[in-house]
C-alpha cells in the first residue's frame, strides 16, 4: 500500500507544532490519541448489474455476491488461511467426518428482529436439494445426498452418506429466513419479492435501492444495531453500479465514490498514479494451466514424466504474466493456493530453463536434424522416424489466444512443432476435455468460494475415465493421500497429506501450472481500518468491514508518571 503524500508546507508546519508540544511537556502531560468513531458513509463502485439479492442464487453474479456478503451471514466463514471459523454457529464433527452438528448462537437475530433458528438452516440448505434448483448441478448432487435433521430450535445435524471432510465449506452460504420464505421452492425464489427487499443477519441491513431514470443504480445499506458481532463504525454503506471500470474511476475522481471494487488493466496505471487511492493487491483462486493427456493413444511420450518435465521447463511463465496479463499474475508453486492452511511452504518455484529442457529431450532420444536453425520449419526433433509434434487446444478468447501463441513459441524453441487449435469454451470442455480428445489443452480452474483444496476430482485415479481428471493421471500414492484427506476432520493430518500430494505433483508434472490471477481493489486514503488478506472470492474484501471507519475522535489519555521512589 502506498503511503499518503502530504504537501511540504503542511508537513513542516506539523513538525514545528509537534516540537513545540514536546518542549513544553512535563512528565504528567496528557497525550492525544485517535480512536475510530461511529459515523460516516462508505460508497463503493461495483461494475455490472444488480439482479437478485439472494445468497443461494448469486453464484453467477459478482455484484450480487458483493452486496449479499454484508447483508447475510453463514453458519461459518473462513479466516485468511481458509480455515473455517464460527459465524452464526459452532459445530462438532464425528471422527469419521460423516456427521456434522451445528449449534446456532443465541444472540443471532434477523434484520426484522426475529431470532435465527434451526428452521432457517433447514430451509436454506433444502433449496439445494429441490429438483428445480437453478444453480450449479454439482451443488444439487451433493446436497440431495445429505440428510438434514432438526434436533431442536438451535441445533441441526447433517448426515452424509460417506465421510467428507471438506463439507464445512458448503455451510458458508448466507442463511435465508424460514419465517418469511417457508414453502417457497427454489424455482419460485428466482422471481420472489424477497430478492428486492432482502432480510439477512449481517452487519448491514437493506435500506433501499438507488434509482435514477427508472434504473437501479445501486443499493443503500444501514448498520444493523443488533448485529451479533462487532457493530460497524459506518452508519451506512452504498454500493453503486457502473457499466465498466473506467466509469467507476471517473466516479471516484468526481468524489461520488470512495472505493472501486475491481481495478482491471484498463484503469490500473491511473489508479497507481493517484495520491488519493490505496491499492490492495492479492491473488485470486483462478488457476491458468495446461492439461497434458498422459493416456493419449498416439502421443505415448506424454506418459513419461521426464518428457512432461521438459515441457514445463521450456515455458517462460513470467513472460506470459508480463505480456499477456500485463503483470497481473503470480507464478504457481503448486496446485494448492499459497498462504493457505494446506500449502507446502518448502516447494520450489518452477524453473524456466529451456537448455535443461532440451537436454532432457536429447537424453530421451529426441534429436534435432543436423544444421537446423531455431525458428525454421526444419527445427523439429524426431525419434524412430516419428516427428515430435503436439497440438494445443485453447479457448479462442483474446487472453488465451495470446497465451497459446507464447506457449507455441516456447515449445518450438526446443524443437517441438506445435499446432494451435482454437475453439469456444463450451466445445473445449464438452467435445475435448470430457471426451479425452486432446493432446494438450490450455484452460482455467476456478477455485473460488470453497477454500478447501480437495483436489480429488482432478487428480484421483477414479476420475480418469468419467471425472475431471482430464490428464488421465494415474498415481496410486496421490490417490491414497487424497482419499485419506477426505475422510479425516483433523486439519493437521489433512495438511500433511495435501503437502505430500504437492511434492509428488511437482515431481510428476501431470499438468503444467501457469499462473494465478491477481485481484486489485482500490479504496480512498481517507478510509481507515481496511485490511485485505488472501481472498477466495472478491467479496471477501468485506470480511472485516466492521473495522472500517472514516471518522476518528481524539481522546485525552492521561499518562501519569509516578516520581516517588520505592
Amino acid at each position: 500500500m502506498r503511503n499518503i503524500r502530504w504537501q511540504l508546507l503542511i508537513a513542516v508546519g506539523g513538525l514545528i507544532l509537534v516540537v513545540g508540544l514536546l518542549v513544553g511537556q512535563t512528565p504528567d502531560t496528557e497525550i492525544l490519541s485517535s480512536q475510530p468513531a461511529v459515523g460516516g458513509v462508505y460508497i463503493e463502485a461495483l461494475v455490472g448489474e444488480i439482479q437478485r439479492l439472494n445468497p443461494i442464487l448469486d453464484i453467477f453474479n459478482q455484484v450480487d455476491r458483493d452486496i449479499d456478503r454484508i447483508i447475510f451471514s453463514g453458519l461459518i466463514r473462513f479466516d485468511e488461511r481458509g480455515v473455517p471459523v464460527p459465524e452464526l454457529a459452532e459445530w462438532t464433527v464425528t471422527a469419521d467426518a460423516s456427521l456434522y452438528t451445528v449449534t446456532i448462537r443465541e444472540d443471532a437475530v434477523w434484520h426484522d428482529g426475529e431470532p435465527v433458528t434451526a428452521d432457517d438452516v433447514i430451509y436454506t440448505f433444502s433449496k439445494y436439494q429441490d429438483e428445480d434448483y437453478p444453480g450449479p448441478q454439482d451443488l444439487h448432487e451433493l446436497w440431495k445426498q445429505v440428510n438434514i435433521i432438526r434436533l431442536d430450535d438451535r441445533r441441526v445435524q447433517f448426515q452424509l452418506p460417506e465421510p467428507f471432510a471438506p463439507f464445512l465449506d458448503y455451510l458458508s452460504v448466507g442463511l435465508l429466513p424460514d419465517h418469511l420464505l417457508r414453502g417457497v421452492s427454489a424455482t419460485a425464489l428466482v422471481d420472489h419479492p424477497f430478492n428486492l427487499q432482502p432480510i439477512g443477519t449481517g452487519p448491514f441491513r437493506f435500506d433501499r435501492f438507488l434509482v435514477q431514470e427508472e434504473h437501479i443504480t445501486g443499493v443503500s445499506l444501514v448498520a444493523f444495531g443488533e448485529y451479533f458481532d462487532q457493530r460497524p463504525y459506518f452508519e451506512r454503506v452504498e454500493l453503486r453500479v457502473f457499466p465498466d471500470s473506467t466509469a467507476a474511476l471517473t466516479a471516484f475522481e468526481d468524489g461520488e465514490v470512495q472505493g472501486i471494487a475491481n481495478v482491471d488493466n484498463d484503469i490500473l496505471s491511473q489508479v497507481l498514479s493517484s495520491p488519493d487511492i490505496n491499492l490492495h493487491t492479492t491473488r485470486l483462486p483462478n488457476l491458468g494451466m495446461i492439461f497434458l493427456n498422459t493416456q493419449h493413444a498416439e502421443k505415448k511420450f506424454l506418459a513419461d514424466k521426464h518428457f512432461r518435465q521438459a515441457l514445463e521447463l521450456a515455458i517462460n511463465r513470467q513472460w506470459i504474466i508480463n505480456e499477456a496479463l500485463s503483470g497481473q499474475g503470480l507464478i504457481p508453486i503448486g496446485p494448492v493456493l499459497p498462504n493457505t492452511w494446506s500449502f507446502a511452504d518448502n516447494l520450489s518455484v518452477p524453473d524456466f530453463d529451456p537448455q535443461r529442457a532440451a537436454t532432457i529431450l536429447d537424453t530421451l532420444g529426441w534429436v534435432l536434424p543436423t544444421g537446423a536453425a531455431p525458428g525454421t520449419p526444419e527445427y523439429q526433433r524426431s525419434k524412430d522416424e516419428q516427428s515430435l509434434s503436439l497440438s494445443l487446444l485453447y479457448d479462442e478468447n483474446p487472453l488465451d489466444t495470446s497465451i497459446a501463441g507464447m506457449i507455441k513459441t516456447n515449445w518450438e524453441s526446443i524443437g517441438i512443432h506445435v499446432e494451435l487449435i482454437g475453439v469456444d469454451a463450451a466445445t473445449l470442455i464438452s467435445s475435448h476435455l470430457e471426451l479425452r480428445d486432446f493432446e494438450t489443452a490450455l484452460t482455467h480452474i476456478d477455485l473460488m468460494r470453497f477454500p478447501d483444496p480437495d483436489p480429488y476430482s482432478f487428480w484421483h485415479d477414479s476420475q480418469v475415465e468419467t471425472g475431471q481428471n482430464y490428464s488421465g493421471f494415474n498415481d496410486r500414492n496421490i490417490s491414497i493421500w487424497l482419499e485419506q484427506a477426505r475422510i479425516t476432520p483433523d486439519y493437521s493430518r489433512r495438511a500433511e497429506l495435501y503437502q505430500s500430494f504437492q511434492y509428488r505433483f511437482q515431481d510428476q508434472v501431470p499438468s503444467i501450472l501457469l499462473y494465478y490471477e491477481i485481484y486489485n481493489y482500490a479504496i480512498g486514503v481517507q478510509i481507515q481500518g481496511v485490511s485485505i488478506g488472501p481472498v477466495f472470492d472478491p467479496s471477501d474484501r468485506f470480511n472485516n468491514i466492521e473495522n472500517w471507519h472514516l471518522i476518528a475522535r481524539r481522546n485525552l489519555n492521561p499518562q501519569i508518571v509516578d516520581t516517588d521512589e520505592p
